[in-house]
């Protein structure tokens, strides 16, 4: 049925060319030259003695002064005292509202649970008084037919 396909030999094998990659040298680099930069001062040179005899020799680095802060002026303790007053009679007012926000709902919610238990018993009063059933315990009689005898009531 289905036979291999069969492909003609490559051509020469000898003919064909392999490419090496050759190495890239880099530009020889030249160091730039140093310039020496004079400060604007010349510091001056410092001499330290150590305990054990040596002398150290070295110039002496001044470090950079931060600016001096400016003077705050002082807050008296009275500007403190009503600030502070201030901030808890805001907190009193807040927490005085939320107080009675809270009440007003409890006040709210205990309302409406006496309104529902008149309605569930009201309606449980009206079942019982106007249910046709007739009572369930104790015996109904018709007065018409009624008989009376021996001052006993039969029925």
């Amino acid at each position: 049925m289905n036979e291999p396909v069969r492909y003609p030999p490559a051509a020469d094998t000898a003919a064909l060319e392999v490419h090496h990659p050759t190495p890239f040298t880099p530009a020889p680099m030249h160091a730039a030259p140093l310039v020496p930069v004079q400060p604007g001062t010349i510091p001056a040179v410092a001499s330290v003695i150590l305990p054990d005899g040596r002398v150290v020799t070295g110039y002496a680095i001044e470090h950079a002064q931060p600016a001096p802060l400016a003077a705050k002026p002082a807050v008296s303790r009275a500007a403190v005292n009503v600030a502070l007053g201030g901030v808890g009679f805001l907190a009193v007012c807040g927490g005085l509202l939320m107080l009675t926000t809270f009440i007003t709902a409890l006040t709210a919610l205990v309302t409406q649970l006496v309104i529902l238990a008149a309605v569930v018993f009201g309606g449980w009063i009206a079942v019982q008084v106007f249910s046709a059933s007739g009572h369930s315990g104790g015996n109904t009689f018709n007065i018409r037919k009624a008989v009376f005898k021996r001052n006993h009531f039969n029925g």
